[in-house]
């Protein structure tokens, strides 16, 4: 059977979507190829012609799930959102409930950190990209604190997220996401000179250990 010109490119692009969804909701390891090509309509023969392992597709659906991520974020600023609204609407309930559409990094972070280098590389490499536009949205004309203090927030954020989706108990998980939204607005606001002192104290303490 012929097929239209740019039909092999759709198609992979719809095994990729689908692939970010499943497996930010079911896990890398947890979602198989012929459960993915039946997301899309496929059997799992027609996989090899589009990918030559589960890890390549693994790489292009983490891709994928980050860059709508950046875009999300990046949209929003040019909508006008603060770091206050980026923190709010990632701690919010919709997005506890609905890890498929989420975050990659609260849905697979233990999973990527297994994964092989070059995917590995991918990450590190729209993490810092992530990171950066919040930093954007931090006061302060120093660029190094901003982006440390972002990655710490995002760190935070992340976390928050895991450990509300962990716990069965509604009224729970609320309470953490407050918790994080609190925690997350201090950092943000946190002198420059705070942040110093507490990296040299726990330097301090590192050291005694």
């Amino acid at each position: 059977m012929r097929f239209e010109k740019g039909h092999k490119l759709a198609t992979r692009r719809h095994i990729i979507n689908a692939a970010s969804k499943c497996m930010r909701r079911d896990g890398i390891s947890a979602t198989g190829i012929a459960a993915i090509m039946g997301e899309v309509g496929l059997t799992k023969g027609a996989f090899s012609p589009h990918f030559e392992s589960k890890d390549a597709l693994v790489r292009a659906a983490l891709a994928c799930a980050l860059d709508d991520q950046q875009h999300c974020l990046d949209e929003g600023q040019l909508n006008g959102l603060d770091l206050e609204g980026a923190i709010q609407r990632y701690l919010n309930r919709a997005h506890l409930e609905a890890p498929a559409q989420g975050c990659p990094s609260a849905a697979l972070l233990p999973e990527i950190a297994r994964q092989p280098l070059n995917t590995r590389q991918d990450y590190e490499k729209a993490l810092g990209s992530y990171v950066a536009t919040l930093a954007a949205l931090l006061p302060g004309a120093d660029p190094e604190p901003k982006h440390r203090r972002a990655r710490a927030i995002f760190g935070l954020m992340v976390g928050t997220l895991q450990f509300a989706r962990a716990v069965p108990d509604a009224a729970e998980a609320q309470a953490i996401l407050d918790g994080g939204i609190e925690a997350a607005l201090q950092l943000a606001q946190a002198p420059a000179a705070s942040l110093r002192m507490e990296r040299l104290r726990s330097d301090t303490l590192g050291s005694d250990h």
